[in-house]
C-alpha cells in the first residue's frame, strides 16, 4: 500500500499518456492494438451496436479471468513512477474505449478523441467532468463536432481525469483494483475488476455510440468557462 500513497497526479498522467500510446501503436507482447481488436469485432456479423456490446461483454469476460494480465509482465519495467499492476488495469481498460471509440469513427490520433477516451476511464463520473469542463454532450458526439472543442478545455478534461484517477486507486488500493499476484521472473498473473471494466465500457458506449440508429449528430456545446 506504500505505493499507493508515492502516486501523483502527474504519475498518473504519465501512465495514461504511456497506456494510450500503447494500446493505439502496440509494443506490448500478446496484447492487439485497439484498432486490431476494433477491426476484430467490425468483421463479425450483427449491427455495429451489437458488435460494441459484444466486445465489451469480452473484455469483461476475458479480463475477470485470472492469469489474463500474464502476458504484461514487461509492464514491471515501465517507465512511470506508477505500480505494474495499477497500469496494467489502465491499459486494458484503455484499450477497450479506444477500441469503441474507432469502432464509432473516430480517429484516435486526435488530441480531442484521446481526451474522451481518458474521460471515460473515470466510468460515472465522466459526464461531470465533461460538463464541468464546458462540453454539453447531446445525444451524438459529432465526429467534426469534437474536433471543434478548444485546447483549454481539452486540458481541463485531462487534469480532471488525473485528479479524480488518484483519487480512485488511493481509497481502493492496488490490491483490490488490480488483484494481481507477482510470479516468478517479474511475470504478473491476475485479473481486472469486471465490474468497474464494465462500468467504463458502458459510458464509452454511451458517449461514442449514444443514439447512434437515429443519426443526429448533435455537436457539442462548448460554455464559456474558461
Amino acid at each position: 500500500m506504500s505505493k499507493t500513497k508515492s502516486l501523483t497526479h502527474d504519475s498518473i498522467m504519465k501512465a495514461l499518456d504511456w497506456s494510450y500510446d500503447k494500446a493505439i501503436n502496440g509494443g506490448v507482447p500478446g496484447m492487439d492494438t485497439a484498432i486490431e481488436l476494433a477491426d476484430s469485432y467490425l468483421q463479425k456479423g450483427g449491427t455495429l451496436d451489437e458488435k460494441v456490446k459484444s466486445l465489451i461483454l469480452w473484455q469483461n469476460t476475458k479480463s475477470a479471468t485470472s492469469g489474463f494480465l500474464t502476458g504484461l509482465g514487461g509492464l514491471i519495467t515501465l517507465p512511470v513512477a506508477v505500480p505494474a499492476n495499477i497500469t496494467s488495469v489502465i491499459l486494458v481498460q484503455m484499450r477497450m474505449v479506444a477500441a469503441i471509440a474507432h469502432m464509432g469513427g473516430y480517429d484516435l490520433k486526435d488530441d480531442q478523441v484521446k481526451s474522451f477516451v481518458y474521460a471515460c476511464l473515470a466510468g460515472n463520473a465522466a459526464k461531470d467532468i465533461l460538463k464541468n469542463a464546458g462540453v454539453q454532450i447531446g445525444k451524438k458526439l459529432a465526429v467534426t463536432g469534437i474536433k471543434k472543442i478548444p485546447f483549454e478545455v481539452i486540458r481541463k478534461i485531462n487534469q480532471a481525469v488525473g485528479f479524480r484517477l488518484l483519487t480512485k486507486f488511493g481509497e481502493k488500493g492496488i490490491v483490490n483494483l488490480g488483484k494481481m499476484v507477482p510470479l516468478a521472473g517479474g511475470i504478473i498473473g491476475g485479473t481486472v475488476d469486471a465490474v468497474a471494466t464494465n462500468t467504463i465500457g458502458n459510458v464509452a458506449h454511451k458517449l461514442f455510440f449514444q443514439e447512434q440508429k437515429s443519426r443526429k449528430m448533435a455537436e457539442p456545446k462548448i460554455i464559456d468557462m474558461l
